[in-house]
């Protein structure tokens, strides 16, 4: 199993950046491909992107492609979002999810597909 713990999330400016960080303890990272979901009040969680094993595999959702980056290191058990152009509609709490790696491009924008979650970090952009 492995454990993930999000950080980096708090309150910016509309055209501000920020990036987060997923950090994973348990059975080696390696083993899973990855994902960041995020969920707004009153909203349905939405995928914001997701990267396979180790890195080569990226996918983002339509709202965030050309301002969001997903990048690993696994070396350091360690996932990240760089997120740029930063819009009051990208406040959410944002989680890091992963599951075991070999995913499909569908399973990895399912939410439902991941098994293992963090605890979410907010994100509040301000107009």
């Amino acid at each position: 199993q492995v454990q993930l713990v999000e950080s980096g999330g708090g309150l910016v400016q509309a055209g501000g950046s920020l990036r987060l960080s997923c950090a994973a303890s348990g059975r080696s990272f390696s083993w899973y491909d990855m994902g960041w979901f995020r969920q707004a009040p009153a909203k349905e969680r939405e995928f914001v992107a997701a990267t396979n094993w180790y890195g080569g595999i990226t996918y983002y959702g339509d709202s965030v492609k050309g301002r969001f980056t997903i990048s690993r290191d696994n070396a350091k058990d360690t996932g990240y979002l760089q997120m740029n152009l930063l819009k009051p509609e990208d406040t959410a709490i944002y989680y890091c999810a992963a599951r075991l790696t070999g995913s499909s491009q569908v399973e990895m924008s399912r939410a439902d597909s991941y098994g293992y979650w963090g605890q979410g970090t907010q994100v509040t952009v301000s107009s």
